[in-house]
């Protein structure tokens, strides 16, 4: 597929200079520099410039917001941080999860709602900033921006959620300017793991094949997707879980485009797969309902007239490959 990288997340040529990461010297005179700038991130949402005229007016933040490494948020937590890589004429940018700071009557259940809008506002920083949930702003973000929020959120979720060693169970320790944990009892030393998911675009002629999970808001379906299991190929996975959500059997797989989805870490890899038949039988342990759209439905639906079905999300795979099928440039 010839558009493939310009999925959001896509690659935007950053380079990510992986040979500093075990380089002390080289990453403090980096840090040191007066062009270098730290990404905070809380909960997993990164620092945004936000837009004049607020949230309740349903203006999206464009752009991240950094601070010098001279700050005191950046120079507390200078051990912790992970170094992302060299943006153009080899400006270092890092990051730091400030996850610890508690923001005055915040709203617990927006944070873990389906849709997050709401923007926590740290009194050490800028009046125009504020963490802002990343799927909300993905679209709007520069390539650049977007690489590099998404592979911060990504690292810092991994370091959460894996914190002891998976050998002896002790505390490990951040190592290689956050892409290793070192366990400091057996020696063992762990890396941040990428989960593979395939998001398949399942067609039938004019139709496509789409689902929606148990809980989501109203009117909401997408591509199916699932983990991909140990030992099985892409394909493989394809076929299974479309048979196992929808009954629908599936022949011929070809990959189309890969997408980093750190919610909380995944890669999702978008393949095409052509339905042997149109008859589903859901499974309503996996999905809540499945349907065949025409070509012509899904244009409505992108169009925003559709009134079973929303427009996707923009800047999700899933929208992705899907206006590609319609526009017919999947090759």
């Amino acid at each position: 597929m010839r558009q493939a990288e310009q999925v959001t997340f896509g690659g935007s040529g950053l380079d990510r200079a992986a040979q500093l990461r075990d380089d002390p010297a080289a990453l403090t005179t980096r840090w040191q520099s007066e062009n270098c700038r730290i990404l905070l991130i809380w909960r997993g949402k990164p620092l945004c410039t936000l837009p004049e005229a607020g949230v309740e007016s349903g203006a999206v933040p464009d752009a991240l917001a950094w601070i010098g490494s001279d700050h005191p948020l950046a120079t507390a937590g200078v051990g912790q941080a992970v170094f992302l890589g060299c943006c153009a004429a080899g400006l270092a940018r890092f990051s730091l999860d400030i996850s610890g700071w508690q923001p005055d009557n915040h709203d617990e259940s927006a944070l873990r709602g389906f849709v997050d809008n709401s923007e926590q506002r740290h009194p050490d920083l800028p009046t125009d900033t504020g963490f802002v949930e990343l799927r909300r702003i993905m679209a709007q973000l520069s390539r650049e921006d977007a690489e590099l929020a998404a592979m911060a959120r990504a690292v810092f979720g991994w370091h959460h959620s894996h914190g002891f060693c998976a050998c002896c169970g002790a505390k490990s320790n951040m190592a290689q300017a956050g892409w290793q944990r070192l366990c400091p009892s057996c020696g063992a030393a762990h890396f941040p793991r990428t989960d593979p998911v395939v998001i398949m675009l399942i067609t039938h002629g004019d139709a496509v094949l789409v689902g929606r999970s148990p809980g989501w808001p109203e009117r909401i379906y997408s591509l199916l997707a699932g983990f991909v299991e140990p030992g099985e190929t892409l394909e493989a996975a394809v076929r299974r879980e479309t048979e196992e959500e929808t009954g629908v059997k599936v022949g011929a797989v070809s990959y189309l485009s890969s997408q980093p989805w750190p919610f909380p870490m995944s890669l999702m890899f978008g393949c095409a797969g052509e339905a042997l038949g149109r008859e589903i039988t859901i499974d309503p342990k996996e999905i809540e309902a499945a349907r065949w759209v025409s070509r012509q439905e899904m244009m409505t639906v992108f169009e925003g007239g559709h009134p079973e079905i929303r427009r996707p999300r923009n800047g999700a795979i899933a929208h992705f490959l899907l206006q590609n099928w319609l526009a017919d440039t999947l090759d």
